[in-house]
């Protein structure tokens, strides 16, 4: 039973990357169809980005009360909607209205699971697990590219995907009834008390500089998926293509990088994995900054190994560190964290090129680089038992 419901987590995590990256994909074809400037994708963005950070911070509230198997198949069946909605959507501002749901289905589904792999399994797995969601966020775009390149529209692609998603859903809710035994271990853990609000979640010891942590984290990696090509092309000299390639190498980086720290937790700490990550990373940063194009290109996908293994981890011992009966509440707070650092801090990169320079891409990530290690020590001191 455990290896199956172990399966059923997998394709999970495979259907929270699935439709990530597709509105990057579709929006070159989306924004002329529905006759909006193709600055609004920010907008769409924006609203699921909301959803998502409103979603993690309530799911606490949600999952104490429903648990994690339910709160994650209805979830996956509002994202499993939304997408479908997007595929028969005509005008912008359905694409708006529908964007709503996605992201609090969204960030309900990323919080609880995270949350129950943290309780329930191993470090390597969540390792593993955040690796699938890699292969579903390449796979979204790949469909989304193999439709529109077959003579079909954005409406298919998403269409196609929707099915995956609602296929993925039934699987979920016919897999519900093995996950009663951790179900209830969950529930006697997570009954000890009510659920805390906001304010009392940052009043405990640690839980601002794991928020921190991850808002830089992921301020740094969106930042690096979105303008590394960009930085590559305008600053380097590297032609278009090849910039395209190897930016999105980082992301495989990651990918990969995932896969193997699975095995690398075997035999090191959540802790040793994340200070071993890191290392990796202050390496590829530093070949980022030498003025050798293919020093900084090697660097890209290195800093992107480096990455894999710190989300994961740091989630991973989240019950250890602050206790199981808080975990779902601290993993809330640093889901919307993460959500906020993605949504606020490429933007502000892209003001910082249009109106001084795309050169200071390798600083702008330096900093956020250097500010997440010191409060990850931060961190460990804080919550030191």
């Amino acid at each position: 039973m455990l290896t199956l419901l172990l399966a059923v987590l997998y394709l999970t995590f495979v259907s929270l990357g699935l439709p990530d990256s597709v509105l990057g994909s579709a929006w070159p074809t989306m924004f002329v169809e529905l006759n909006v400037p193709v600055s609004y994708a920010g907008i769409v963005s924006a609203i699921i980005a909301a959803g998502t950070i409103f979603s993690s911070l309530m799911s606490d509230r949600i999952t104490r009360r429903f648990g994690s198997s339910k709160t994650t198949a209805f979830s996956v069946l509002m994202t499993a909607i939304a997408l479908l909605g997007f595929s028969v959507s005509t005008e912008f501002w359905m694409i708006c209205l529908i964007a709503i749901p996605y992201g609090l289905g969204a960030g309900s589904v990323d919080a609880a699971l995270n949350n129950y792999v943290s309780l329930h399994f191993e470090s390597k797995h969540m390792s593993w697990l955040h690796c699938m969601w890699g292969l579903g966020a390449a796979i979204g775009p790949t469909i989304m590219g193999y439709v529109l390149t077959s003579n079909g529209t954005w409406h298919n692609g998403y269409f196609v995907i929707s099915i995956i998603q609602v296929v993925i859903c039934v699987v979920v809710f016919i897999s519900l009834p093995i996950w009663k035994k951790p179900m209830r271990e969950e529930k006697t853990e997570q009954r000890l008390e009510e659920p805390l609000k906001l304010r009392e979640i940052v009043s405990i010891k640690g839980a601002k500089a794991v928020m921190i942590t991850f808002f830089c984290y992921c301020a740094l990696e969106a930042t690096t998926i979105l303008w590394a090509s960009t930085y590559l092309n305008l600053n380097r000299g590297i032609d278009a293509d090849t910039a395209a390639l190897w930016g999105g190498l980082y992301v495989l980086g990651i990918t990969i990088g995932r896969a193997i720290s699975g095995f690398i937790t075997m035999r090191l700490n959540d802790i040793q994995t994340t200070r071993l990550g890191e290392g990796i990373m202050a390496l590829g940063l530093v070949m980022i900054f030498i003025p050798v194009n293919a020093i900084t290109l090697a660097g890209i996908v290195v800093f992107g190994l480096g990455s894999a293994p710190v989300y994961p981890c740091i989630i991973h011992s989240t019950p250890e560190r602050f206790g199981k009966d808080k975990s779902q509440a601290i993993i809330g707070v640093q889901m919307a964290s993460a959500y906020t650092g993605t949504c606020l801090m490429p933007p502000l990169f892209g003001l910082i090129a249009n109106h001084i320079s795309v050169a200071l891409f390798p600083a702008y990530i330096g900093v956020l680089t250097i500010a997440m290690i010191v409060l990850f020590e931060v961190l460990i001191k804080k919550t030191a038992k």
